[in-house]
């Protein structure tokens, strides 16, 4: 299950209660502004027993290595072998606009801040003189209890590879069904460098949900929220990579032009279905499990739907009693 839950703290923890009580396995924190995913994480280890708890994703440029560390290392204190750091470059919306950060050199950038992140936590002392980090003389004290999986996101096939040979896994969303297989052979490519295989890294989608009948309606607001996604930069050469170019360049066109309508329409019927989950309960169960076979280990599901119906049937339909991909 996705979390924080829409603009309040205590029905975040509510939800993460009762995802642990109707037997979910995980609960994944989105670190998109508002509900802070390491704090509410922390809130959440100490209220739950058995699911483990994820981010996907905190960026990498909002804390230092040395925060997310010291921070991954309390939380792996507070639930033993229960809390998955996933990190990434975020989006320059995030960084450059709410932040006021540069987003430079991303791929060199997350990598470091695995290689040191981890570091820190195996115990080390630092001596780290990179390309876009530095530290040195810093060690978490008291250390981290137990292993704590570092997860990284990608988009296209440098970060993904990097992600798969650096990483314990990764983290892919928003993407068209059919691209699932570009974009895990790009991680197997990072694992074998690493001396592994795709097999050996966990794969989380965060899958974009509405359980419905109405499609036009749910079409509608996955357009209202994710055309200003794919119309950032890192979105927009993804789309393109994904094999959609003259849909990137018509948001492209209709962002820079403020011409919303055009931006939002960039994304017909089919491509929105292709890439969000929308229908009937066991038309998107047939979706999840599809992907599952393709590959996605871990299954996030986030309802992008405002209608409290809709979001009680999309959790409905995935309740781990009813639904195992």
């Amino acid at each position: 299950m996705t979390l924080p839950a829409p603009g309040d703290v205590t029905a975040t923890l509510e939800l993460a209660r009762m995802a642990e009580g109707e037997g979910y396995d995980d609960v994944w924190f989105a670190d998109s502004g508002g509900v802070d995913a390491l704090t509410a994480a922390a809130a959440v280890a100490v209220q739950t027993r058995r699911v483990r708890i994820g981010t996907a994703i905190v960026p990498v440029y909002t804390r230092t290595p040395a925060v997310l560390a010291a921070s991954a290392m309390t939380l792996s204190h507070l639930a033993p072998g229960r809390f998955l750091l996933g990190l990434g470059a975020s989006s320059h919306a995030m960084i450059e606009g709410w932040h006021g950060l540069k987003l430079e050199a991303p791929l060199t950038r997350v990598k470091e801040t695995a290689l040191l992140v981890r570091e820190l936590l195996a115990g080390g002392k630092t001596n780290f003189d990179g390309q876009t980090l530095r530290s040195k003389g810093y060690a978490l004290n008291p250390p981290a209890q137990g292993a704590v999986p570092i997860l990284l996101a990608g988009l296209r096939g440098k970060m993904l590879e990097m992600a798969g040979e650096v990483g314990d896994g990764v983290v892919i969303n928003l993407f068209p069904y059919e691209v699932l297989p570009r974009l895990l052979a790009h991680v197997d490519t990072g694992a074998r460098r690493a001396g592994t295989t795709l097999a050996a890294r966990e794969i989380v989608c965060r899958h974009q949900i509405c359980v419905t009948h109405d499609k036009p309606a749910a079409r509608e607001r996955f357009r209202k929220l994710f055309a200003p996604y794919y119309a950032t930069p890192v979105y927009n050469q993804f789309l393109a990579w994904c094999g959609y170019a003259d849909v990137a360049e018509t948001i492209t066109q209709g962002w820079l032009a403020k011409d919303r309508a055009r931006t939002a329409g960039a994304l017909s019927d089919d491509l929105v279905e292709r890439i969000a989950i929308i229908g009937p309960a066991e038309e998107c169960q047939a979706r999840v499990a599809e992907l599952a076979k393709g590959g996605v280990t871990t299954h996030i599901v986030s309802c992008f739907s405002d209608d409290p119906q809709v979001r009680r049937d999309t959790l409905a339909a995935f309740h781990p009693g009813v639904f195992r991909p």
